[in-house]
Parts: C-alpha cells; sequence; structure tokens
C-alpha cells in the first residue's frame, strides 16, 4: 500500500476501534472481545487489505510503552508482597506449560522434534500483560489476586521469550545444552534488571530538571522504547529492563514529578495506552485472514490441524490449574510443618487465578517471527491464534461469571471504602490546619486563610486584600503560599501513611489527585493575582 493508502487505512482502524470500544461498553463486554471479534469480521469485508502482522512492530513499537505504563500504575509494595506468588507463574508455570505443551505435542505429531514442540510451548505459555490488563480493567477484585495477575502479566514475557529463544536456537542448530541455557537465562534477566535499575536512576534525576511538564511526559514515553531498546541489543531481557524502569517511576513520581506532570501524565498515557491495546486487539483480528489464506495456499487444511490445536488449547489452560493447585498443595503442607506463608491460599482465588491466563499479541508476534521453513511452523501459528482466540473470547468472558461463584472473594463495598477514605481526609485535613496555622504564625503580616465546604482551602475573603493595590501583591503571595504550604504537608502525610501500609493505593491516589487538583487552581489564581 502507498503511504496514503496507509494513512486511510490507520484513521479507519481508528474509526472502528472507536465504534467497537463503545459496542463493548453498551454490552458490557471486555473490550478485547468486542475489538477481537470486530477485527475477525472486518478481515473477511471484500476490499480490505489483507494484513500481516509485523512481530518487529509488536515487539519494539508497541510492548514497551504497554508495558511501561503497566509498571508505572503496579503498587511497588503490593508486588514486593506478593513476590513469591508473582514468580511462580511468570517463571514456574511458564516453564511447566512450556513442557507440558511440547510433550503434548510430540506425542500427537511426532514428525515434529522435540525443540519445535518446546518453541510452541513457549509462545503459548506467557499470560500477556495487554490482554490481561484489558480484562481486568473492568473487574473488581481483591489487591492480591489482581497484583498477582499484573506482576505475573508484566514478568512472564521475559521467561516465555528467552525459553522461545533457546528452543528455536535448538530446533535450528540441532543442540541445546540445558547447564548453558539455565544460566544463560538468568544472565539474561538479571542483565535485564540491571539495565533497567540503571536506566531508571538515571531518569529520575534527568526528568526531575525539566521544569515543562510537556518535556517530562516526553521523556517517559523515550524512556520505554530506550529501555527496551538498549537492554535488547546488549543481549538481555527487554521486557524485564522496561518492567523496571516503570516500577521505578512509578513508586518515586509523587517526590520528581508536578502536580501538574502527573495530572497531564495521567492523561496522556490513558488516550495511549487506550490506542495502542485497541489496535493491537483488531490487527489480531485482522490477522487471522492472512493466516487462513497461508493454510489454504500450503494444502494444510484446518482439518489436519484441529485435533492438535485443540489439544494445544485444552493443555495451555490445564496446565495452568495442575500447576497453581501443585503449588497450593506445596505451601498447605509447608505450614502444616512449621513454615507459614505469609498468604496461604484458597480455592477461590486458585479457581480465578487460573481461569485469568489470556494470552495476546505478544503470542501472536513470536509465532510470525518464525522461519517460513521452521518444522511445524503451520500447527504452530495456528495453535497461537488457537490458543488467543479461546482465551480472550472464552475465559476472558467467562471470568466475571466465575467470579461471581465465590462471593467471599469481593472487594470491600463501596459504603466502606467511602469511610475509610473519610477518615483518612479528616486526619489529613487536621494535619494540614496545623501546617497553616504555623504557616500563619511565622508570617502574621496576613490573616489565616478561609475554607469553604466545597474546596477546604479555597480562598473566600480575606480582610488584608482591602488595603491599596501597591500593597495588596505581597500579601496575596503570602496568602497564596500558606495554601500551598497545607496542599504540600498533606500530600506528605498521605505519602507517608501509604508507604507504611496504614493507607491503601486506591485511597491514597483519590487524596493525591485532588491535592494535585487544588494545587494547580491555587497556582493559577495566584498567577492571574486573583482571589
Amino acid at each position: 500500500m502507498s503511504i496514503e493508502l496507509d494513512y486511510e487505512f490507520l484513521v479507519g482502524l481508528l474509526m472502528v476501534v472507536l465504534v467497537l470500544a463503545l459496542a463493548a461498553r453498551r454490552l458490557h463486554l471486555p473490550s478485547a472481545v468486542a475489538l477481537i471479534v470486530g477485527g475477525i469480521a472486518l478481515a473477511f469485508i471484500p476490499g480490505i487489505p489483507v494484513v500481516a502482522m509485523d512481530p518487529d512492530l509488536v515487539m519494539v513499537v508497541f510492548l514497551p510503552p504497554l508495558l511501561l505504563s503497566s509498571a508505572y500504575q503496579t503498587v511497588w509494595l503490593d508486588f514486593k508482597q506478593y513476590f513469591a506468588a508473582i514468580s511462580s507463574l511468570a517463571v514456574g508455570a511458564v516453564a511447566f506449560t512450556t513442557l507440558s505443551v511440547g510433550a503434548v505435542v510430540h506425542w500427537l505429531r511426532p514428525d515434529i522434534p522435540w525443540s519445535a514442540a518446546f518453541a510452541l510451548g513457549a509462545i503459548v505459555s506467557p499470560p500477556d500483560a495487554v490482554a490481561a490488563r484489558a480484562v481486568l480493567d473492568k473487574l473488581r477484585l481483591p489487591t492480591r489476586v489482581t497484583t498477582v495477575l499484573t506482576g505475573e502479566s508484566l514478568v512472564n514475557d521475559a521467561s516465555g521469550l528467552v525459553l522461545f529463544h533457546f528452543a528455536v536456537s535448538a530446533a535450528l542448530n540441532g543442540s541445546f545444552d540445558a547447564p548453558v541455557g539455565v544460566a544463560t537465562f538468568f544472565v539474561v534477566s538479571l542483565g535485564g534488571v540491571m539495565v533497567g535499575l540503571s536506566l531508571g536512576w538515571v531518569a529520575l534525576r534527568l526528568l526531575r530538571q525539566f521544569a515543562n511538564s510537556e518535556l517530562v511526559v516526553t521523556g517517559t514515553l523515550l524512556l520505554a522504547a530506550v529501555s527496551y531498546m538498549i537492554s535488547d541489543r546488549l543481549g538481555f531481557s527487554g521486557v524485564l529492563a522496561t518492567v523496571t524502569t516503570g516500577l521505578m517511576l512509578g513508586w518515586q513520581q509523587h517526590e520528581i514529578f508536578s502536580a501538574a506532570t502527573r495530572i497531564r501524565a495521567q492523561a496522556f498515557w490513558r488516550v495511549l495506552v487506550f490506542l495502542l491495546e485497541s489496535l493491537l486487539f483488531v490487527l489480531i483480528g485482522l490477522s487471522l485472514r492472512q493466516a487462513l489464506n497461508h493454510f489454504e495456499s500450503v494444502g494444510d487444511g484446518l482439518q489436519t490441524l484441529a485435533l492438535p490445536v485443540a489439544a494445544v488449547v485444552v493443555t495451555v489452560i490445564v496446565a495452568r490449574f495442575v500447576w497453581l493447585v501443585g503449588s497450593d498443595m506445596i505451601w498447605t503442607a509447608l505450614s502444616r510443618v512449621g513454615i507459614h506463608p505469609k498468604h496461604l491460599p484458597s480455592i477461590p482465588t486458585t479457581v480465578i487465578l487460573s481461569w485469568a491466563g489470556m494470552r495476546g499479541a505478544v503470542t501472536l508476534a513470536a509465532a510470525l517471527s518464525l522461519p517460513i521453513n521452521f518444522p511445524g511452523r503451520d500447527l504452530i501459528l495456528a495453535s497461537a491464534f488457537g490458543v488467543i482466540l479461546v482465551t480472550v473470547l472464552v475465559q476472558g468472558t467467562t471470568l466475571p461469571l466465575v467470579i461471581r461463584l465465590f462471593p467471599s472473594i469481593t472487594l470491600k463495598s463501596n459504603s466502606q471504602l467511602a469511610r475509610d477514605e473519610a477518615a483518612v481526609r479528616k486526619k489529613v485535613a487536621d494535619i494540614q490546619y496545623q501546617a497553616m496555622l504555623a504557616h500563619c504564625r511565622s508570617n502574621p503580616s496576613h490573616g489565616l486563610p478561609h475554607m469553604s465546604d466545597r474546596d477546604l482551602f479555597s480562598v473566600l475573603s480575606v480582610p488584608h486584600f482591602n488595603l491599596v493595590p501597591e500593597r495588596r501583591r505581597p500579601l496575596s503571595d503570602e496568602h497564596f503560599e500558606a495554601i500551598l504550604c497545607a496542599i504540600r504537608t498533606g500530600r506528605e502525610e498521605v505519602l507517608k501513611m501509604y508507604r507504611t501500609g496504614h493507607v491503601s493505593d486506591r485511597i491514597m491516589r483519590n487524596i493525591e489527585q485532588d491535592l494535585d487538583l487544588q494545587e494547580l487552581a491555587t497556582l493559577r489564581r495566584r498567577d492571574e493575582g486573583a482571589l
């Protein structure tokens, strides 16, 4: 297609995304489901060009910003608290699923080498960060469940892709050294984390120097691409580098970013993530037509592939459940001999975690990246599509129903959350008031700003502002500085409560956002010289 046609096609895709996203809201469906189904339907409309998804486009352009955004919003305290469960799924479950799928495929198709069968297992084993986020965003689940699922989806792409590269190398070269492979896995993973830490450390110090919010937001977008590319070029995990950088930014955002930057960054990334996720799911649906055309051209009909593809799909779902049940049994046994894990497993949690294993664009990109002459490539590609469609369309759609089977695994009621937040707000407001009193006592030349019900520190009137104009501006500056002092104190207090575990992430973010908006309004009124 020409550049003009490419542009027109992109505009058309964005229009389709808007329509499908609106339909998903109206039908109360996960957006991923509506977008993939819409993409499939669109692919078979006469006149629509055949789309072949470029693996490099997914891995280099789409994946890094989506990973950085998810990591940025991940609560580090929760991630650290549930790291054992996250690692169990991100590494253990991925390896177990890879071996299980490889064994089943080689049993059904002995003509496919073990290395190629394990390559298929590595492709379909890691749940996808994009798919998980698209489904989980609309669900109300306890912190432990959402943290484990989100954390797993951030990390497991690294383990899955490393296993994939090992299997592909073995298939093409005809040999594989297990000890060297294990050592390489740890080097690649640790190297990615170290690159992410280094780039995050540098970025935090650079971004702190930028006074312009637009420059800071642009810098965060650039950081996503740079962290992935540098780590990948060095031979390390670009996924882990990007995730590590995102976690560092998310943890330090409250100290290094201004109120204006946080608000603008949130708006920018929300729109960007929506567009990238939506385009990815539509492209997955559109790519199905190209895959079907390929199967017809090589004479490898769907009838031949149906049984092994179905077996792969079932194995992927069952292997995750078996791993979780086995892990739960081990933790329970350890607790009986005196080793007490922080969080004992439960049946509802196990069922929900096992059913929430949606695959997405990374699985398809890995399958498409295989050489044309790779053993069993057609089966691998068909299996990748089958696993994506079943896990997203079936599991993603029925996950809310599965959750309803376990009324005990729900969040606090909205009324209880509101009461908890109100109690925290009262404590913060008391501390803000004391800080304002102290500030005004140290500057006795002006009075205490009045408070209103709508905005705790909005100024209604101050007697000193009736003075002559030449004296009004200094008093106005002191007045607004008192308000800004109270806002800063409130932010420091709620962050201290959050980092000591006394306030949930949700309450902290709600209060911080209100304080940010109050700060922006105060600065605007101060700059305008109006009260």
